[in-house]
Formats: C-alpha cells, structure tokens, sequence
C-alpha cells in the first residue's frame, strides 16, 4: 500500500503494509532511528513520536492510519538541538543509558505544548506511560520544568 505523510517537514511516500507499525516504516523504511523499540505493545513510549501534534506510540499505529498526517520524530523536533528540552537535557544531564530519552523528549514535547508551566502532578499525569529503565524519572521531572523556565525566558 502506498502511504504518504509528511515527516520532519518533508512529504513522504512509501510502499508498506498498511498494517506495518509506524515505527518500523520510520526506522527501517525512513533511516530515522530517534524512535526506538522497546515493548512492541505501546507500553513503554520509547517509541513516542508526534502525529499532527500529538504524542502516540508507533509500535501499535499502523501505517495506513498516518496516511496524510504529519509525523515528527526526535530528529524533526529540532536539528540543531536548539529545542528547549534538549537544551535542559544537557544542561541537567538527565539521561544516563539514553535509549528511552527520545521516547521522553517527545512525550514532554506534547505536554509543553499544552501545558507550558506545568506543575509535577502535570508532569507525573503526562509522563506516566513512558519508563525509564534507568529510573531517572527525577531528572526528567526536572528537565521538563528547566525546559518550560528556557521557553519562558526566550518569550
């Protein structure tokens, strides 16, 4: 099945199963391995990415489902790494083995969208989903509250 989307500002075809998981279209089909594999059932949000401005889990979307959508993963989100959440997420050091942080990054993306100055019970509500099996949940909570001050004093 064709499918054709626009990702990371570029519209997009490919040829697919309709049924193939957004986030192997995205990393074997696209070559954009921002997204990563971690349950394969939506559970962890290691495979988070945007789909019109909402954060969804690729492992369970299908391909036919983003058909005229507009994808952004990781590597769309800024690629300068000049977004507030990356520049927080270096400056607080939050990550420590990494492979969920893509997956976190973009989950707090979605939630300072909608909520620019969220309080922790926001953050918990928002980032409840996505796991970290390093359990540096802390540091995200922090992370997400330094990147809402960055946008707050770039405004």
């Amino acid at each position: 099945m064709a499918v054709t989307f626009t990702v990371n500002g570029t519209r997009r075809t490919v040829d697919v199963p309709a049924d193939m998981p957004l986030l192997w279209v995205l990393r074997e089909t696209l070559d954009l391995k921002g997204p990563k594999f971690g349950c394969g059932i939506g559970q962890c949000g290691a495979c988070t990415v945007h789909v019109n401005g909402n954060a969804v889990r690729s492992c369970v979307l299908p391909a036919a489902a983003v058909d005229g959508r507009t994808i952004t993963t990781i590597e769309g989100l800024s690629p300068d790494g000049s977004h507030p959440l990356q520049q927080a997420w270096q400056e607080l050091d939050v990550p420590q083995c990494g492979y969920c942080q893509a997956g976190q990054i973009m989950q707090a993306a979605a939630l300072l969208q909608r909520t620019p100055k969220p309080t922790d019970a926001d953050i918990d509500a928002a980032m409840n989903g996505n796991l970290c099996r390093c359990a540096t949940y802390h540091r995200i909570r922090e992370g997400i509250h330094r990147a809402a001050a960055i946008t707050a004093n770039n405004e």
